[in-house]
Order: C-alpha cells, then sequence, then structure tokens
C-alpha cells in the first residue's frame, strides 16, 4: 500500500536535530556574564557557546538584528494573526461587524506604513 504523504500540519521536521548535551562548571558570575553576552548579541546561550567553541569567534553581524527589525516582525506577525481570523470568519460565510470591519480598516492601514517604513529601512 502506498504510504499517505499528506501535510499533517504542525512545525516541520528539523533536518538536523541537536540531541547531544555538554554540561559545564562555571561560576555563578561566569553564567551570569555568558549569557550577558549571549543576549547582548540576541542570542541564546547555547547558540553563542555553539558558535564559539566551532569558531571560536562570534560574527555579530549575521547574528544580531535591530529593534526595528524585530518590531516590524512583531507587528506584521499580529496583523497575520488579525487578517487570519477574518478569513475564517468570511469563509464560514459569517459578517463583520461596524467593530471588526474598522479594525480591518486601521490593520490595513498600518500595514500600508509598515511597507513604506520597511523601504525606507531598505534603501
Amino acid at each position: 500500500m502506498e504510504e499517505d504523504k499528506r501535510n499533517k500540519g504542525g512545525r516541520p521536521r528539523k533536518k538536523i536535530k541537536k540531541e547531544c548535551y555538554i554540561t559545564i562548571k562555571c561560576t555563578a558570575y561566569e553564567k551570569k556574564v555568558i549569557e550577558a553576552k549571549a543576549k547582548a548579541i540576541h542570542l541564546n546561550t547555547s547558540e553563542y557557546l555553539r558558535e564559539l567553541g566551532q569558531t571560536g569567534k562570534i560574527n555579530q553581524q549575521n547574528k544580531a538584528l535591530s529593534k526595528e527589525v524585530l518590531s516590524m516582525t512583531g507587528t506584521l506577525n499580529h496583523l497575520a494573526a488579525n487578517l487570519n481570523q477574518i478569513a475564517k470568519k468570511r469563509n464560514g460565510l459569517e459578517e463583520l461587524n461596524a467593530i471588526e470591519r474598522a479594525n480591518l480598516n486601521v490593520q490595513s492601514i498600518e500595514v500600508k506604513q509598515l511597507a513604506t517604513l520597511i523601504k525606507e529601512k531598505l534603501r
């Protein structure tokens, strides 16, 4: 019989699963320093130590995202969730009430402003 190859949803499987652990001993002060350095370049402690162990240095240019980019990403995620809810409601043939229509108009304006801001940042 042919195996069912449909996408069953959920998070996609990682190509290379990280399943090995390395434990180190350090003082509380050393732990705080390592965590602070990792946080400063927007990495978790594991990613920071893995990169440092493999290459001997951290390439900060590729790792750190600006606050503006993170803010834009958060806004886009929020807007996408709202649009998904509206699409679900419309596909179910329910009508949008006045408040939902007003929110949709406001979010449409936010998307246009965000697109303009992204274009300015990329220049």
